[in-house]
């Protein structure tokens, strides 16, 4: 079923998920140490002063590639209102209403919604150097700056008009210039024409959208005024019903157009990070869809793709903090908390909800108030669900959702399970021990990386062959230039440079012939990986099998065969020249330390690439973390790449090595203990 088959009311409800705050006891109600924190949160907010945007900062992007310094200014202001609502509807006393009415203005003043990387009209094309005023772009963030002034119009509304009513005027002329007008009377790409691929914009930007809309509902677009131009019949209440219903309908063709590039089975091919602004975007569309139509969407909730996106970020979760990361994902993609565990009740996954409790409590005090998030609407929802997420991970409800699922052992409130995803060729086995992850698929996913035919390994928890993830977004990450950026070429992945030559960008570089097992004792999978090289690598074959052999080891192998090794091509034409310089890239976070079983003593210096010994057979110790038995291949070579780039140290504190193993013939085995 399609949302754009859902039959709709001939009008809508109000908002009412949660309560503005003149709704006293369900304000006076919420977790007591939320109210704290959230009131001394507010508090260092007192006398913000929130900073102007320049046009010199705008124009730093497309001057110089530096986006953080208008970011970090925009972001500044938005974490400062938001704490600042919150605390005020907490108190009720007045005491934040002066800086919240500067922070409203200060929003409302900005010349620009967008930020600078996404200020063009067309996909893919150059940026303008500055934003035309007299036509908003909407990208995620001009979206999203308007849910944040439609959740805090909602929220203050009563306490705002008694101070002046042209606050709350002000605030819904602004949504109609740069929200409503372009939404319903403009094309921007990621609202889908079902010809091109969408990705997390579509749904990012259709929550904020609705979220925009809803919160200042029917009784704020009654009157012709707050309605463009293209939304006008006669009759206020007319108005208000076709306005939303205009709104609506959009929202779900463009939901529609998200859910079509999703396979059945959910995978996110942008990467747990994403997920928080895919998956959770659909949910919250959804809820708030449902809650305006009376729940004429909650059907869908149990539809497979949907719920199989969902669990999608329950079953890439590897332990702690750490996921499983491919493309431009970090392995330390966020802890799971409200909105997750909301989706995991609403699609009936105890076993997924009992893991996002859990790591909602992990999380602790960062998941309390979400105070680095730019939503309003998500820290509102965080604050009307913590009780609830607290009671369920409390011993008793975990073990009756371990009741629910007959497959978890007692005393174990979830178990990820093994999957494969072939959408986007993802392949996830785990033990006691070890979680395995390789990327099948190709070089032509969203944020893509050229990593197909990559595997990371975690130990009891702990990074032992690793994703280096992405460095800080530029204006280099979205060019032509992209595959310039170390972290996304495959010469800095667990994969091997061919004949000096890396995997190359798009759908044709890819693995074929994938075929893989899951099973209680051993799950493997095999691929054919040549065609993820360009043809002048000289590859004939690039066979390579994982196995993970439970409660034993892992075992990588890998077999080349190159044109000239074929009788019949053997030295004629280009073949004769064809080289077999095979070179493979192991990535580790802890050192290596090859160890005197392997390579004969060598030691590496810290800060530098070191020859080793020549002998085909070789042991490195990884840290203290687990070790590798390596056969067919010399040590080459560790480099130590130190870490200096704020994104990338996020996940890793200290420096990170490069293995490099010259293939001494067409075999290479790795085995991981």
């Amino acid at each position: 079923m399609m949302f754009c088959e859902v039959t709709l009311p001939a009008s809508f409800k109000l908002f009412s998920l949660y309560p503005p705050i003149t709704v006293r006891a369900a304000w006076e109600g919420l977790d007591e140490e939320w109210k704290k924190e959230t009131v001394a949160l507010g508090e260092k907010y007192l006398r913000f002063d929130f900073p102007s945007l320049t046009a010199v900062d705008f124009m730093a992007f497309t001057r110089t590639g530096n986006r953080t310094r208008y970011e970090d200014k925009c972001f500044s202001k938005r974490h400062a209102l938001n704490a600042l609502v919150l605390a005020e509807c907490v108190e009720d006393q007045g005491r934040f209403l002066d800086d919240i009415i500067n922070g409203i203005f200060s929003l409302c003043e900005e010349s620009a919604w967008q930020l600078p990387p996404h200020n063009s009209y067309i996909r893919d094309t150059p940026q303008l150097p500055l934003p035309d005023s007299t036509s908003p772009v909407l990208d995620l963030f001009a979206c999203e700056s308007g849910a944040v002034l439609a959740a805090a119009c909602y929220l203050l509304e009563s306490r705002l008009d008694e101070i002046s009513p042209f606050i709350t005027k002000r605030i819904r002329h602004e949504l109609r210039q740069r929200i409503y007008t372009p939404y319903l009377e403009s094309h921007f790409w990621w609202m889908g024409n079902g010809k091109e691929p969408m990705n997390n914009w579509t749904i990012w930007c259709t929550q904020n959208v609705l979220l925009s809309v809803f919160l200042l509902n029917q009784n704020n677009v009654q009157s012709n005024s707050t309605l463009p131009s293209g939304s006008r019949p006669d009759g206020p209440s007319e108005n208000a019903d076709a306005f939303l219903s205009a709104v609506l309908r959009k929202a779900c063709r463009s939901i529609d157009y998200f859910l079509a590039e999703y396979g059945t089975d959910g995978c996110c091919d942008e990467g747990a990070q994403y997920y928080r602004h895919a998956g959770l975007c659909l949910f919250n569309a959804m809820e708030l869809l449902n809650d305006v139509t009376n729940n004429a969407f909650s059907k869908l909730y149990q539809e497979p793709k949907i719920r199989n996106i969902a669990s999608y970020i329950f079953h890439v979760h590897i332990d702690d903090k750490y996921y499983v990361n491919f493309s431009d994902c970090s392995p330390v993609a966020g802890r799971a908390g409200v909105r997750e565990f909301l989706f995991a009740r609403r699609t009936s996954n105890p076993e997924m909800a009992a893991f996002a409790a859990a790591d909602f409590q992990a999380g602790m005090p960062d998941t309390l108030l979400l105070s680095a998030e730019n939503n309003l609407y998500y820290r509102l929802q965080n604050a009307f669900t913590i009780r609830e997420i607290r009671a369920f991970a409390s011993q008793a409800a975990v073990k009756a959702a371990q009741n629910a699922q007959s497959n978890i052992p007692a005393g174990i409130s979830f178990r990820h399970p093994d999957i494969y995803y072939p959408s986007v060729g993802i392949f996830i086995a785990r033990d006691d021990t070890f979680c395995l992850a390789v990327k099948a698929g190709d070089n032509a996913d969203s944020h893509n990386h050229n990593d197909t035919g990559s595997f990371t390994v975690y130990r009891k928890g702990l990074p032992l062959l690793i994703d280096v993830g992405v460095e800080s977004y530029t204006k280099k990450t979205f060019s032509p230039q992209r595959y310039e950026i170390w972290t996304m070429q495959s010469a800095y992945h667990n994969l091997p440079t061919i004949n000096g030559q890396m995997q190359m960008d798009g759908e044709a570089y890819a693995a074929r012939n994938v075929s893989y097992q899951l099973s209680d004792t051993i799950c493997q999978i095999e691929m054919e990986l040549a065609d993820a090289w360009p043809s002048k690598s000289g590859l004939l074959s690039f066979h390579r099998s994982a196995r993970l052999h439970k409660g034993q080891e892992i075992v990588i192998e890998d077999h080349f065969a190159f044109r000239n090794d074929s009788p019949q091509e053997k030295n004629t034409g280009e073949n004769a020249g064809i080289k077999k310089d095979v070179v493979m890239s192991l990535m580790t976070y802890e050192k290596p330390v090859p160890l005197p079983s392997g390579t004969a003593a060598a030691s590496f210096a810290d800060n530098a690439s070191q020859t080793a010994g020549c002998s085909e057979s070789l042991a490195l110790r990884i840290g203290s973390v687990g070790s590798l038995s390596i056969t067919g291949g010399r040590l080459c070579a560790i480099e130590t790449i130190p870490i200096t780039d704020a994104r990338l140290g996020t996940a890793w504190e200290h420096e990170i090595y490069r293995i490099l193993i010259n293939v001494a013939g067409g075999n290479l085995q790795i085995r991981i203990s």
